[in-house]
């Protein structure tokens, strides 16, 4: 059994030797002391990690294509502008396809690039890890939020 305790040690440590790499391998060349202005992690994750650019890109991956209504429907509770500029910028950095046919009224109809197709797979690697932790998250949730009860009714 002990073999077994050590070995999950090993792995444990050989993933954080991993991580750390990592992310030496993305931050090792940045000054602390002299940060650079434009992130280029934050200048590229941010405009297609919020909720409304995953779930375009899910919910687009799912159906091949889509309506610009009925990507609304689907990602319920986002406005017409909010969708009309995440559309944009999901086209204007790659991830989309948007093709407009010639006729009264206009037909645009959007699709993922194979580059948006590649991060829908990194979403769904991440959903499937949400989708398993998820009673792991709630357990913390609960216990911190009992914990922080208490600190408030003293």
């Amino acid at each position: 059994m002990k073999q077994l305790s050590n070995h999950k040690e090993t792995v444990a440590d050989n993933q954080s030797v991993i991580i750390e790499k990592k992310l030496k391998k993305i931050f090792g060349h940045i000054d602390p002391n002299n940060p650079p202005e434009v992130c280029p992690i934050r200048d590229i994750l941010s405009p297609v990690s919020d909720k409304w650019s995953i779930l375009i890109i899910i919910f687009t991956g799912a159906y091949r294509k889509l309506r610009f209504n009925e990507i609304k429907k689907k990602v319920y509770g986002i406005s017409s502008k909010t969708l009309t500029e995440r559309l944009k910028t999901l086209e204007r950095d790659g991830y989309l396809n948007r093709k407009a046919y010639n006729q009264v009224p206009i037909k645009v109809e959007y699709s993922l690039t194979s580059f948006g197709e590649k991060y829908l797979e990194q979403i769904l690697n991440l959903t499937e890890w949400i989708d398993k932790e998820a009673p792991e998250i709630i357990k913390q949730r609960i216990k911190f939020d009992k914990i922080k009860s208490v600190e408030n009714n003293r």
